[in-house]
């Protein structure tokens, strides 16, 4: 697991609220298998020191994905991917996940004018430059 304050890459900037960047951060990491029953979760205060956010917003987050049984509370320890979670789903799940990015990606391409092979060529580079960074 990465260190806690850096499990999570929020942007502010974005339309998705913050708490919604942290909740399917979570789900993508746990159905990816990077995150599995047991693991813990950066506290609510790390999270939000490290990335200039409110604490109740990352209190919401984590909130959340208790309700939807992801995590469970651990007296002593915080946050927890819950017991009994599946992890590295079938492919099908994973690829549903990354859906709605890729959707809006290819909205914006096309908005932008760039032909369907370019825009292909910069998502495989961003995904190159992204596995280098995890394998440092």
């Amino acid at each position: 697991m990465p260190s806690p304050p850096a499990l999570f890459d929020i942007h502010p900037q974005l339309s998705t609220p913050i708490y919604r960047q942290v909740v399917e951060q979570v789900q993508r990491l746990v159905a990816g298998g990077q995150l599995g029953p047991g693991d813990e979760l950066p506290s609510v205060r790390a999270v939000a020191e490290r990335h200039a956010i409110n604490p109740m917003t990352v209190s919401k987050a984590y909130s959340l994905l208790e309700a939807q049984g992801l995590l469970e509370r651990r007296r002593g320890v915080g946050m927890v991917v819950a017991e009994g979670v599946q992890t590295a789903g079938p492919r099908a799940d994973r690829l549903a996940l990354l859906a709605p990015a890729l959707q809006i990606a290819a909205q914006q391409a096309a908005q932008l004018g760039i032909e369907p092979e370019a825009a292909l060529a910069a998502f495989e580079r961003a995904l190159q430059q992204t596995n280098k960074e995890q394998e440092s």
